[in-house]
């Protein structure tokens, strides 16, 4: 049961930090001048190259573990 609550706990976590990433980067795009459908690709852009790198890097460390 720890293992799943672990699991669920950084899987929170990595989405939050993935949140936090495409929010900063929205509105530094709002800053910049970007209209709003741009800031908001940017930051979808964002969101999903965070949670893109959090996959790749927990299938290299998966490698490395077992």
């Amino acid at each position: 049961m720890s293992r799943l609550v672990a699991v669920l706990a950084i899987t929170v976590l990595v989405v939050l930090s993935a949140l936090l990433a495409a929010i900063i980067a929205g509105l530094l795009a709002r800053l910049d001048g970007a209209t709003q459908s741009a800031a908001l690709m940017r930051a979808a852009a964002t969101f999903a190259a965070t949670l893109t790198l959090a996959a790749a890097l927990t299938g290299a460390l998966a490698q490395v573990v077992s």
